[in-house]
């Protein structure tokens, strides 16, 4: 039986074109809006694309998140290192959060990674502010964080509580070789961490950075905001 429509992969299948390649044409309006649904197309609208021009569109394989991560780096002289350990000086971490700012479009269909186009990748490294975006997307761990503000864990974890910051991400930390003993640990951008203490002027944050080991939080008694009721 024929098929009469089409969702994006099928679409890409039948133009015989990559499916990044078909994702980016779809976010740069080469290809129109969805007819049918909001993610499926006609028989009739897949048949009247132009092929070639959606390979032209992006003339070179999509990048992993790895290598989008690797060429910032390099943008910025501080190349990531391939030594067995060493913290990478810009991770994929920071390339999800440019997605979510809308600089990088990701083009994988797959949750666990993201795929960009490699031009897309070349303008956000010739931009003059770089190593600004970087830094405000670089992740920090809970301890990190808490150190940041010059508060203990316990306080942090209280900002966590109150919904004053969230994680777009967590990583899994493993303790030995054995999955029994792998957590979740959350990562924070630095810029999300840094917004904390002007947001809350309400908070004596000096006394809050002078609160003794073992001391009742002062920040215990407060309840997290109500969420906004939708209109």
């Amino acid at each position: 039986m024929r098929r009469t429509e089409y969702d994006a992969g099928q679409a890409a299948k039948r133009l015989k074109v990559p499916a990044a390649a078909f994702r980016w044409a779809r976010h740069t309006g080469l290809i129109p809006a969805p007819d049918v649904s909001s993610s499926r197309w006609s028989r009739a609208a897949v048949e009247a694309l132009d092929a070639d021009a959606i390979r032209a569109a992006m003339p070179t394989p999509p990048i992993g998140g790895g290598a989008a991560a690797d060429r910032i780096a390099e943008a910025l002289g501080t190349p990531n290192r391939t030594i067995h350990g060493e913290k990478a000086n810009v991770t994929a971490f920071v390339v999800r959060r440019f997605v979510d700012r809308g600089l990088l479009v990701d083009l994988s269909a797959n949750p666990d990674g993201t795929l960009h186009h490699p031009g897309q990748v070349a303008e956000v490294c010739r931009r003059e502010d770089l190593a600004g975006l970087v830094a405000a997307d670089t992740p920090l761990g809970p301890e990190q964080a808490a150190a940041r503000l010059r508060v203990r864990r316990a306080d942090w974890d209280h900002m966590v509580r109150l919904g004053w910051v969230r994680s777009p991400q967590s990583i899994e930390v493993r303790f030995g070789t054995s999955r029994a003993g792998a957590v979740d640990v959350a990562l924070y951008t630095t810029a999300s961490v840094d917004a904390v203490v002007p947001a809350h002027p309400e908070v004596d944050w000096e006394q809050l950075r002078t609160v003794e080991k073992g001391r009742r939080s002062p920040l215990v008694s407060l309840r997290p905001e109500p969420a906004p009721v939708p209109a």
